[in-house]
């Protein structure tokens, strides 16, 4: 009987446009993930202390730990990233429209409801998250140089545990406020930059979704990059904040981090990692729009149906 209700569910839910969607978006997610995950690693270790430059940082951990410490901790996104994905398209899509009553539903969303509901989805996506990045900066931290001691949690579900026992549910929260004042203005102005560039590069393209490949790239690519500068000193406290643990506790809130973290190493400090960080937005948006427009057009032509839904956007992974 249960195996009736699996083989009758696919189907009938990849048969509907959000079922469609949810599913590119994951591939996307993934695609994104895998992506940039290894320069990910490299702008977490530059953020977390004074290691040296991104090059120095990548020959330090191949030397070290080999290629597979590039990737320590992608477990955690990996298996959150489906999620994530279904949940940012489908409350920016009600968002977007929400703020702009008088919209006509044949038109896409006007500049004001893409501005706002990416930072009404940046706000609720923290809650998702803020415990995969935390288990994702302290994975990614072990057996570095800065943590000296070595490594004793083997993947992020351990961790979680460890996490819980010590801390109570409320340590994989820690780094939420900073998170959401991270994410909310950066998707407001994400959205805002994909969907002008998108405009910009294909006149018209809102309306008839028939961009081409390079104009999704390109815009996708952009957006990311432009989400990231104007919000990069609050990902560096973030990072801050969420690496320290019970035992090593250094800093008492967001204001005392930045605080500290200026007066130790300057105001630069707050911009440690940032050309890692936008050559990875630039990769992984790449990535996540090619992942995501190829699955959907395929989904879409499986379907019966020949035209994909426009307004089709993305949220940049991890941003």
């Amino acid at each position: 009987m249960q195996s009736e209700i699996n083989m009758d569910f696919w189907p009938e839910f990849l048969a509907t446009s959000w079922g469609r969607e949810f599913v590119a978006g994951g591939f996307g997610g993934i695609a994104g993930v895998v992506a940039g995950y290894p320069l990910d690693t490299i702008r977490i270790r530059q953020q977390s202390s004074n290691s040296g430059s991104a090059i120095s940082i990548f020959r330090r951990i191949i030397a070290t730990d080999g290629p597979s410490a590039l990737f320590r901790g992608m477990g955690a996104p990996l298996a959150s990233v489906t999620v994530q994905n279904a949940v940012v398209f489908q409350t920016y899509a009600v968002l977007s429209r929400a703020f702009d009553n008088s919209l006509d539903p044949r038109d896409p969303p006007s500049n004001k409801g893409v501005a706002l509901g990416g930072v009404g989805t940046g706000a609720l996506q923290s809650l998702i998250l803020t415990p995969v990045e935390l288990l994702k900066v302290r994975l990614q931290l072990q057996e570095s140089s800065s943590l000296g001691a070595p490594s004793t949690q083997k993947g992020p579900i351990n961790l979680a545990k460890s996490i819980v026992r010590s801390e109570g549910l409320r340590g994989l929260y820690r780094g939420l406020t900073i998170t959401v004042l991270r994410d909310a203005p950066a998707h407001g102005l994400y959205f805002w930059t994909y969907e002008y560039m998108r405009e910009r590069l294909h006149p018209g393209c809102r309306k008839s979704a028939q961009e081409s490949m390079t104009t999704m790239l390109v815009a996708g690519g952009l957006a990311g990059v432009a989400s990231w500068i104007s919000c990069y000193p609050f990902d560096v406290v973030k990072t801050r904040l969420q690496a320290q643990t019970r035992s090593s506790m250094k800093y008492k809130g967001i204001v005392d981090c930045f605080r500290k973290s200026v007066n130790e190493d300057g105001y630069r400090v707050l911009w440690r990692g940032l050309g890692t960080a936008v050559t990875r937005a630039f990769v992984v948006n790449g990535a996540i729009f090619v992942a995501y427009e190829l699955s959907l057009r395929c989904l879409f032509s499986t379907s019966g149906h020949e035209a994909i839904p426009a307004e089709g956007t993305l949220e940049v992974s991890g941003a």
